[in-house]
């Protein structure tokens, strides 16, 4: 093992820098150059026995970094095509759902100050459309434990849902009867 460590840690040395520098110079973003050249590294590590000796060793890194570089962007084009899928899903959903700010704006508060565990359940089943048996296989526990978390969360929601509105709605001001309003 230490042979395949010293081996790999030369390699390494010689490579990091240029090929740092080549994904630099087609990434758009450092993080993306960060995760191609960690991807590119990891298969250097796993490959070792592949990789020539001497000078040849940059040439095959290229290699690999050009290759890791191509699935980086056939995966940033399928995560665009998503995106823009998943957008136009959204937009019709919010549409459907009413424009109604201050109803948006009560549930995503209710909904924020639940417990972590509270949202991830009721998120199981209202995002996710999975029945109890499914929401007990995620959280590891019985169908039972999980109808009663479920039960707990939904009431603690709705507990929080009319506090969040009581809050977020605008004072409505009676006026006096016989009052009438101006029109002009």
């Amino acid at each position: 093992m230490d042979d395949r460590k010293a081996r790999f840690e030369a390699v390494y040395a010689a490579t990091y820098e240029p090929i740092l520098g080549y994904v630099l110079r087609r990434c758009p973003s450092p993080d993306d150059a960060a995760d191609v050249v960690a991807e590119t590294f990891t298969i250097a590590w796993r490959r070792l026995d592949d990789i020539p000796p001497g000078g040849r060793a940059r040439l095959w890194m290229y290699g690999v970094a050009r290759r890791v570089l191509a699935n980086h962007w056939r995966g940033e084009a399928q995560r665009r095509r998503r995106t823009t899928s998943l957008r136009h899903d959204l937009r019709d959903e919010i549409a459907a759902v009413g424009s109604d700010p201050a109803e948006a704006s009560a549930i995503a508060e209710a909904f924020g100050h639940l417990s972590d565990d509270d949202r991830e359940v009721l998120g199981l089943v209202a995002w996710e459309g999975l029945d109890h048996s499914a929401v007990a296989a995620v959280l590891g526990c019985s169908v039972g434990a999980a109808r009663v978390r479920l039960h707990r969360a939904r009431k603690r929601f709705s507990r929080a849902l009319r506090s969040a509105q009581a809050e977020v709605a605008p004072a409505v001001t009676k006026r006096p009867t016989g009052e009438r309003r101006s029109l002009a």
